[in-house]
C-alpha cells in the first residue's frame, strides 16, 4: 500500500511538473505580402520579419509584392540574401497591379549596393501560383498571412480556379489552409487608408468574401509609433539595407524627424506573437465603399481591429530592437 501511495505521488508530482514548464509555441507559418515601397515601414517589417524567424518564432513562407514597379522582386530578394535565407521564393503580380515605387529611391540604392538572387520581376514567381502552390502544400489551418500592402494578390487569389496544386477554388483553400489573416489595413472607426483606397475593388472583395479570421492593424495604431533613429545611430552597425532605407528617408520628410510612422511593423509583429501583450479586439467587420474609404459595422462577424490596452511606447521600443536585428551565420 505504502509503495503504491509512493508512486501514485510521483506521478501527479510528475504530472504537476510537466504542466508547470513552459511549452514553446510552435513557429508560425507565414505568408508576408507587402507593396515593398512607396513607403519605408515595409523596410522595417521584413526587418522584423526575419529577426523573429532567427529567434524561432516564425517559419517564412514566401515574401510576396503587391505592387509591380521594375524592381520590387530584386528589393525582396536583397533583404531575403542579407539575412541568409536567398532561398525564399518571392512573388510578384503579373497581371493588373498598382506599380507605385518609393519616391525616397532607397530601393535603387538597395538594388545597386546589396547582392540579390532576383535580377528582375520576371525571375520571380506569379503572387497567385505561389501562394495556391503553397497553401496546398501546407497542413489545414496552417498558415497565417500578414499584408502590409494593397489587397490585390489576396483578392485575385479567392477569385482563382482549381489547378495542378489544389483542386480547390480559391476561397475554399483559404477557408481550408489559412487560420489568420493579419492586414495593416484601414482607419477606424472609419476613413480613408492608403492600402485599402488604392485598390478599393480588391480591398472590397477580401473584406466582403474572405472565409476567415482577419485581425486589421489600423492607420492609427502605427501613427504614433515613431522609430529609427536608434538605428540610424548605431555606428557598430554599417552595410545593412535596412539602416540604409532609414538614413537616406528619415531626412526627406519633416514629419519624420523623430522617426517614421510604423503601420507596417505592427502588423507583422501581431500575425507573429499575437495581439494581447498589446491590444485588445474590436469585433465586427470591415466595409468598403467604391471610393476606397472604411467604415466598421459592429454588427459583423469574423473581423477585428487593433485597440490600444497599454502605452504605444512599450510597441516602439521593441520595434526600434528589432529593426536593428543582424544576420545569423548558419
Amino acid at each position: 500500500m505504502r509503495s503504491f501511495i509512493i508512486l501514485f505521488c510521483l506521478g501527479i508530482f510528475t504530472i504537476n511538473s510537466a504542466c508547470a514548464q513552459k511549452v514553446a509555441p510552435k513557429p508560425v507559418n507565414i505568408i508576408f505580402d507587402s507593396d515593398m515601397g512607396p513607403d519605408y515601414d515595409d523596410a522595417g517589417a521584413i526587418t522584423i520579419l526575419h529577426a523573429l524567424a532567427d529567434k524561432g518564432e516564425c517559419n517564412i513562407l514566401a515574401t510576396i509584392a503587391s505592387t509591380k514597379y521594375e524592381g520590387v522582386a530584386g528589393v525582396f530578394s536583397v533583404f531575403n540574401t542579407y539575412f541568409k535565407r536567398p532561398g525564399i521564393p518571392v512573388g510578384v503580380p503579373k497581371g493588373d497591379a498598382l506599380e507605385l515605387r518609393d519616391w525616397q529611391h532607397w530601393t535603387d540604392t538597395l538594388l545597386a549596393k546589396y547582392p540579390h538572387k532576383l535580377k528582375n520581376n520576371a525571375d520571380a514567381w506569379d503572387a497567385v501560383k505561389l501562394y495556391r502552390k503553397l497553401l496546398a502544400a501546407q497542413p489545414d489551418k496552417g498558415v497565417t498571412i500578414v499584408t502590409v500592402g494593397f489587397l490585390t494578390n489576396l483578392s485575385n487569389l479567392l477569385n482563382s480556379s482549381a489547378d495542378k496544386y489544389s483542386n480547390l477554388d480559391g476561397k475554399s483553400l483559404v477557408a481550408r489552409k489559412v487560420k489568420l489573416l493579419v492586414c495593416m489595413a484601414g482607419k477606424f472607426p472609419s476613413g480613408f487608408e492608403f492600402n485599402v483606397m488604392k485598390d478599393a475593388k480588391a480591398s472590397q472583395n477580401v473584406y466582403q468574401n474572405w472565409p476567415g479570421q482577419v485581425i486589421l492593424s489600423g492607420f492609427e495604431i502605427g501613427a504614433k509609433i515613431h522609430v529609427g533613429l536608434p538605428l540610424v545611430h548605431n555606428e557598430a552597425i554599417k552595410n545593412d539595407p535596412a539602416k540604409d532605407v532609414f538614413s537616406i528617408s528619415i531626412p526627406k520628410a519633416k514629419e519624420d524627424s523623430a522617426g517614421r510612422m510604423s503601420w507596417d511593423e505592427t502588423a507583422v509583429l501581431v500575425a507573429i506573437k499575437g495581439y494581447s501583450q498589446w491590444y485588445s479586439l474590436h469585433s465586427g467587420r470591415m466595409k468598403v465603399a467604391d471610393d476606397g474609404s472604411d467604415v466598421w459595422d459592429d454588427n459583423g462577424k469574423g473581423q477585428a481591429y487593433l485597440v490600444e490596452k497599454v502605452d504605444y511606447t512599450e510597441v516602439q521600443k521593441l520595434i526600434d530592437e528589432l529593426i536593428q536585428h543582424q544576420p545569423v551565420l548558419r
